[in-house]
């Protein structure tokens, strides 16, 4: 495994840690509906950017 792939892995590892999913749910619903789904989709474009650099390398 290469050093940006394990960059990658220990951020989102990180990530997951520090981040109750409980408590994410519980903030996003507070913000609004409109706020929540924009978050969940930069979210997720972010973790697929991220997954295809780290693999883009080979």
């Amino acid at each position: 495994m290469s050093t940006k792939t394990s960059v990658v892995w220990a951020m989102l590892a990180g990530l997951l840690v520090t981040t109750s999913s409980c408590e994410a749910i519980a903030g996003i619903f507070k913000a609004g509906m409109w706020t929540g789904i924009l978050v969940v989709v930069i979210i997720i474009g972010l973790i697929i950017w991220l997954v295809s650099r780290a693999g883009g390398n080979k």
